[in-house]
């Protein structure tokens, strides 16, 4: 039986709401929805909207409100729920969540952006660093590992609609590229370059400058990342650019 799991960086989980998301996920109806960015504390989420569709809810909320914050609905049940990964700096922001199941385990992540000045970029670097050397670690441990979520980064030239121009900029420099090449080969696939190596003009976020996303002038920065051990359950992946409930888009993959 074919599981079908999306990643959304939704933008604030309410805000979303109130631009037709719920109906959206009732008709997509996804095993498993990884959510990034919720601006919300758990007690703020209309969690009956999502527990009438038939979804388990989990969320891991940033201590600061109104600010990141990932979860994970999904229509079985976990056998476990991890809350961050145990570095404060991270879990004190909200950035991790994992679910465990019978045959596989799945994490929300949502990277620090660097755009706002050297600090963030910094810290983002820092987190690059110690989340690489946790998924070692996890690996071992859950070998049948999914990874959804907002990276902040763009992996190749064919990931971003004007490379040229930005080479110098967060989320396209060198150094960050480079860490996504490594971070893939601790044991990752990028389903959706795995299914479509050579495809272009697939995007996931457009700024909301300049009529942006009219134009497809975008990047791929949200990614499902499933591991090696589960490379052939790999069925499809998908970018789902219709779905307008915040700058981002859905990624999906379908596993058999």
């Amino acid at each position: 039986m074919e599981k079908k799991l999306i990643s959304y960086n939704v933008n604030g989980i309410r805000a979303a709401k109130r631009k037709g998301f719920d109906a959206w996920l009732a008709e997509t109806n996804a095993d498993v929805v990884l959510i990034q960015e919720t601006k919300a504390q758990p007690e703020q989420i209309e969690e009956e909207v999502f527990s009438d569709l038939g979804y388990h809810c989990f969320w891991h909320s940033a201590e600061k409100k109104g600010y990141s914050g990932v979860g994970i609905l999904s229509k079985e049940k976990p056998l476990h729920v991890e809350m961050g990964c145990g570095i404060d700096y991270i879990d004190f922001e909200g950035r991790i969540i994992r679910a465990d199941f019978d045959d596989y385990s799945i994490m929300s992540v949502y990277v620090p952006s660097g755009s706002s000045g050297d600090a963030r970029q910094d810290l983002k670097m820092k987190f690059l660093g110690d989340f690489k050397n946790y998924i070692a670690g996890l690996l071992k441990e859950h070998p049948n590992l999914i990874i959804g979520g907002d990276f902040n980064i763009c992996h190749t030239e064919i990931d971003i609609h004007n490379p040229k121009g930005n080479k110098d900029t967060s989320g396209f420099l060198p150094e960050e590229r480079a860490w996504l090449s490594s971070f893939l080969e601790i044991g990752l696939k990028d389903s959706f370059r795995s299914v479509y190596p050579d495809l272009v003009d697939r995007y996931s976020w457009w700024s909301y400058r300049a009529n942006a996303r009219a134009n497809n002038k975008g990047w791929r920065i949200d990614y499902q990342m499933v591991s090696e051990a589960m490379q052939d359950r790999i069925n499809d992946a998908d970018i789902l650019k219709d779905a307008m409930h915040s700058d981002h888009c859905p990624v999906q993959v379908s596993l058999k």
